[in-house]
């Protein structure tokens, strides 16, 4: 009878926080937490609930996935306070207790809910993955300084959260073909997805820069195709210049089987990309027979579009392709793989002979229904092995393979197209989700490859286009953020240009748009720098860059200023004589006019420092 008022309660409050209808979720967000992404709904209780030693983490019995799961939580908590936390099976007492039992259906497959009171913390969900969400919330119910209070505790406010995801799809892709990173760090890249609830992984693994996949039939792709003799040395430009620095590395299969396991243990699934029929110069330099022209090839130094491309009529290309996909299917458990199919130039089609009898022998009308006979093709072979393809959009050129998804990354028009074709559809536009696009001004950032994407602007998409019908909008199954790397060599560098876009990012992908809101992200934002800090992440600091927005009225010869961050409540001082602004400079308040020439200097600050760059903008007055 006990159990039963139990799970009636349990039922109750879930479905009262899930209901949309049943509070003023802005209300209940409150002021102490500072959760990302935001839950669908949170109500804040008195009291807390202490971490302290005799603390102990109660499972259900025999589930050695959840054990496990709990495993990870012990670990975490014990590296913040230095106390041993044990998995147990039952205890009583001050404890965790994380249950697959009499979680509610409605919180379907990623939901979790989440009751902390001060007798204890309780973690329910139906799957051990959306149990491994909810712990990436109670990581967040902690300080962000992770510091033992004066009690040798810590506290965890009392609180309810009920949540579950907007997307199933929630993903970032990373381009270790322009510049290749070590194992190690794609792990590390894989645990900042997972503090984020992102559940996919898109690695970029071929290009004409670098083939960085071991296939054991083809070892000219590693021996050859993975290593370039030069890199181009500053931005693109007519008047390219290279260093002669050799550059590449690959992966075995032993160490993408590693990789992928990390990546499952962490509820991420691997998508690996493997591109055709463009960007193939780095497999062309390995095996140049499969080109419309033979060669030779050498692997790409400098960036940008290459004219070949792998022959469509060559019969060789495909047993190559299949090959390679047949040892790539067995690597990776996703039921999908990424064929790529961006940014495939016709000109070697278009004089090729063996892809102009293709074109004739296939009844096709162009090139671009080749490309299409291509992907259909590649498809076909890959449901053989139990696998869909995803590809950028456009694969839709031509005529989009039968299963395919498509992501979308030349702005939302692919992805409209694609989904009003009853297709699945990635939102990955470059217009708001490239993070190798500019954070800041450009002078006072990082060399990148162009574009200017802040936090506020990533944290304003919404995936699911308003042209879109209700059925339509059913085929918007995610949202995913990309980093090419031609620019960013260093590991410290792939950091600092995806953080902290990824928490918007991750708010994105999450959180329904009725639970979103830009000042309270901006609040909650102050502590999430600060559990970067603590685990040495080297985060961009441009949401604190000050921009200046300035209105003239000629007629009245006045200027107004307005000064703004993408921080929250900024302290800025500013000058208006081209001298640096300091804590004793004036202080922004509200927006200010000037009436005569001026160089305006500001920037913000925190705890009496600079943070970020100082901006500059001058103001002439011409009589």
């Amino acid at each position: 009878m006990k159990r039963n008022r139990l799970l009636t309660l349990i039922c109750f409050l879930a479905g009262m926080v899930l209901s949309a209808e049943a509070q003023d979720t802005s209300a209940s967000k409150g002021t102490r937490l500072s959760l990302i992404p935001q839950p669908l709904n949170v109500i804040e209780a008195p009291g807390s609930f202490s971490l302290k030693p005799g603390t102990s983490i109660v499972i259900d019995g025999g589930d050695k996935e959840l054990k496990r799961t709990a495993s990870i939580l012990s670990a975490h908590l014990k590296s913040l306070t230095g106390f041993s936390i044990p998995v147990k099976t039952g205890a009583k007492g001050n404890v965790i207790t994380l249950s697959l039992k009499d979680a509610p259906d409605s919180l379907e497959k990623e939901g979790y809910l989440l009751v902390s009171t001060p007798e204890g913390l309780t973690l329910r969900a139906n799957t051990n993955q959306a149990i491994f969400y909810g712990m990436q919330t109670i990581y967040q119910l902690l300080p962000p300084n992770g510091e033992l209070q004066a009690s040798n505790q810590i506290t965890i406010p009392a609180v309810t959260i009920s949540d579950k995801p907007r997307y199933g799809w929630r993903g970032m892709m990373l381009d270790v073909c322009r510049h290749f990173y070590p194992v190690d760090f794609v792990k590390q890249f894989i645990d900042y997805l997972a503090m984020h609830k992102m559940n996919n992984f898109h690695w970029h693994l071929t290009d004409d820069q670098g083939w960085r996949i071991e296939i054991k039939k083809y070892p000219n792709l590693t021996k050859t195709g993975a290593w370039r003799e030069g890199t181009l040395i500053g931005a693109y430009s007519n008047d390219q210049k290279f260093d002669s620095v050799r550059h590449g590395g690959f992966y075995t299969q032993d160490q993408i089987r590693e990789v992928v396991a990390y990546a499952k243990e962490r509820y991420i699934n691997v998508v690996p990309e493997i591109e055709m029929p463009g960007h193939a110069v780095a497999a062309l330099s390995s095996y140049p027979e499969l080109s419309c022209t033979g060669g030779p090839f050498k692997v790409g130094k400098t960036w940008g579009v290459y004219d070949d491309v792998f022959c469509a009529g060559n019969e060789k290309t495909f047993e190559f392709l299949e090959n390679v996909l047949t040892e790539v299917a067995e690597l990776f458990p996703s039921s999908i793989i990424h064929i790529g199919g961006d940014e495939s130039p016709k000109t070697r089609w278009k004089v090729c002979p063996k892809c102009q009898a293709r074109i004739k022998a296939e009844g096709l009308k162009d090139e671009h229904e080749l490309q299409s006979y291509f992907i259909k093709r590649i498809e076909k072979f890959l449901l053989t092995k139990n696998k869909d393809i995803i590809g950028w959009d456009e694969i839709l050129e031509g005529g989009l393979a039968p299963n395919a998804a498509v992501m979308s990354w030349r702005g939302t028009e692919g992805g409209i197209a694609a989904a009003k074709q009853h297709h699945e559809v990635v939102m990955s536009p470059n217009s708001h989700l490239y993070f190798d696009h500019y954070q800041g001004k450009a002078s006072g950032e990082p060399l990148a490859i162009g574009g200017y994407t802040t936090l506020e602007r990533v944290y304003s998409y919404d995936p699911t286009p308003a042209e879109l019908t209700k059925e339509e909008a059913k085929f918007i199954k995610g949202v995913q953020a990309n980093l090419w790397t031609e620019y960013i060599p260093e590991t410290e560098k792939v950091e600092y240009m995806v953080m902290p876009r990824m928490a918007a990012l991750a708010e994105v992908a999450w959180t329904q748009p009725s639970e979103k809101n830009w000042e309270d992200f901006k609040r909650r934002m102050e502590d999430q720098y600060g559990r970067y800090d603590k685990m040495g992440i080297n985060y961009s600091k441009s949401a604190y860059n000050v921009r200046q927005k300035i209105v003239i009225e000629s007629a009245r010869s006045r200027a107004t200023v307005t000064l703004s961050t993408d921080s929250d409540q900024p302290q800025i001082f500013y000058t208006l004589d081209g001298s640096e602004p300091n804590t004793g400079s004036k202080t922004y308040l509200k927006p200010f006019d000037l009436f005569r020439t001026a160089t305006v200097k500001a920037a913000a600050f925190k705890n009496g420092k600079q943070i970020g760059k100082t901006s500059v903008q001058s103001v002439v007055f011409d009589k």
